[in-house]
C-alpha cells in the first residue's frame, strides 16, 4: 500500500518501517536476534523487496522454533502522511500477511506533534508488540 506525501522513505527494501517493526518484534519475541541477521542489507536479494514478504519469511522462522503468532499491537509515530485513514487497511493487510484474524491485529498511528526529527518530517518510526506461543 502507497500514500501519497510530500516527502517519502528511503530505504534497502521498500522501506515500510510498521512491518519491519513487527518483524523485529517476531524475531525478538524467540531471541532470533534482528532483520539485519537473517536479511542483510548487504545482500542484493533484498534491494527494494517488500517488507511483507520479508514478514512472510520472518513467519517461517518463527513456525520452524514452534512459535505461533497470537496477536499484534503496533503503532505508528508520523508527522505526515496522515495515517488515520489508512490505520484499518494497514492492519488488513498485517493480518492477511500473518495468517491472523483481523481482530487479533492492533494499528495505531500516534503525531509527534511537531517535536524532533519526526516532527519535522524528517523520518517516521514504528513500535511493535507481538504475543506469540511456542510449543
Amino acid at each position: 500500500m502507497t500514500l501519497e506525501s510530500e516527502v517519502g522513505l528511503d530505504g534497502h527494501s521498500d522501506a515500510d518501517v510498521l512491518s519491519h517493526a513487527v518483524g523485529e518484534a517476531l524475531l525478538g519475541a524467540l531471541a532470533m536476534g534482528d532483520l539485519g541477521r537473517h536479511f542483510p542489507d548487504t545482500d542484493p536479494r533484498y534491494r527494494g523487496t517488500s517488507s511483507l514478504m520479508l514478514l512472510e519469511k520472518v513467519m517461517d522462522l518463527v513456525r520452524s522454533r514452534g512459535g505461533r503468532l497470537v496477536n499484534v499491537d503496533a503503532t505508528v509515530l508520523a508527522q505526515a502522511p496522515r495515517l488515520q485513514p489508512h490505520l484499518e487497511e494497514m492492519a488488513k493487510r498485517l493480518a492477511d500477511t500473518l495468517g491472523l484474524d483481523r481482530d487479533a491485529v492492533s494499528v495505531k498511528a500516534k503525531s509527534p506533534e511537531g517535536l524532533g526529527l519526526l516532527g519535522r518530517k524528517e523520518g517516521i518510526a514504528a513500535m511493535a508488540v507481538v504475543g506469540v506461543e511456542v510449543t
